[in-house]
């Protein structure tokens, strides 16, 4: 087991200034060309990796290419499209519905607010901020994926167990400027380094002060 800094505050300080050196490039990994494409593809990655996403998007983006054609489609036609997404029939309904929401309220444009992101079907709190940050680059909070979650809580950075009070705690650790980034460092360690199930602490750049160090032996 590591030993961590003595306060949390200077434990994220330090993991902020590793895994900013350890992942300059660190983004994200969907494919995307517009703020509608960005909303569908963040829709379509909840417990789906972005991986897969991106091989469903192409013919998706080809076929609807407005929020229009997406209120239009045959929700089957769509499920169809995204089979080999989780949860594609319900996914698919998401999808329609966003374009209809966004044809009547929104003049079919993506809107740029917190609050009537989340009103749209499918878009909670992570989805609506990932849309902000690479949409509009507006930044209002941390993106809380599985990775953060897993990540925040072995570094001992917080114990909550919910996104959104993961996200409140880190938002008081990490400062400002921090935040967009603070989560595609997490999300490229989670996925080279510290995996949900093995993950590879003797080569982990964290170990000496990670509290969970060894507990996976």
């Amino acid at each position: 087991m590591g030993s961590p800094r003595d306060t949390k505050a200077e434990q994220t300080a330090t993991v902020i200034e590793r895994l900013r050196e350890a992942y300059p490039d660190a983004t994200i990994s969907l494919e995307f060309s517009n703020r509608l494409e960005l909303l569908i593809s963040v829709v379509l990655s909840a417990q789906c990796t972005d991986e897969r996403v991106n091989k469903i998007t192409p013919e998706l983006f080809d076929t609807y290419q407005s929020a229009e054609a997406y209120a239009e489609a045959d929700e089957e036609v769509v499920a169809d499209i995204i089979s080999s997404c989780t949860y594609p029939n319900s996914k698919a309904g998401y999808l329609v519905g966003i374009g209809e929401q966004l044809v009547e309220d929104h003049d079919g444009k993506v809107p740029d607010t917190m609050d009537e992101l989340q009103e749209l079907p499918g878009v909670g709190r992570k989805t609506a901020n990932v849309v902000l940050q690479h949409g509009h680059d507006l930044t209002e909070g941390i993106v809380v994926d599985t990775h953060v979650q897993r990540l925040s809580q072995r570094l001992g950075l917080t114990t909550e167990e919910r996104p959104n009070r993961i996200e409140q705690a880190l938002m008081d650790l990490v400062p400002e400027e921090d935040w967009k980034p603070f989560t595609h460092w997490l999300i490229s360690h989670g996925r080279a380094v510290c995996t949900a199930r093995s993950p590879s602490c003797e080569d982990c750049l964290l170990a000496d002060i990670c509290p969970s160090e060894g507990d996976f032996e």
